[in-house]
């Protein structure tokens, strides 16, 4: 299984449900495309929820530099949410931890951006 992404409006920030596995391939580019295109549309404040997400691979956790950077670069802010205690120790270990601001609560999560 690959991934699935939903994005809904909560306010003037983004959320993006993600869920299943972000690896190279399929799941690596839908989360790349669904980064620029909110993006591409204006959307800056971004919260994005991994707490469904079962499995990451390190092409997914270049997605994730890679979000946080064209966000980043576009006025932006990136954000995660509900990481799994997998994800949390890849991000621990990659140093990542340090860059994200990680919530566990969603709406922490999204009074952060104001």
């Amino acid at each position: 299984m690959s991934v699935t992404i939903n994005t809904r409006q909560v306010g003037d920030v983004t959320v993006i449900d993600a869920a299943g596995r972000i690896t190279l391939g399929e799941g690596s580019s839908a989360f790349r495309d669904t980064i620029k295109d909110l993006v591409n549309k204006g959307d800056k404040k971004i919260l994005l929820n991994l707490g469904e997400v079962s499995y990451i691979d390190s092409s997914g956790i270049g997605e994730l530099v890679s979000g946080y950077t064209t966000v980043s670069n576009a006025g932006g802010k990136l954000k995660l949410l509900s990481l799994t205690k997998r994800v949390q120790d890849l991000l621990q270990i990659t140093k990542l931890y340090t860059v994200f601001e990680v919530f566990d609560d969603e709406a922490d999560g999204l009074a952060s951006f104001s």
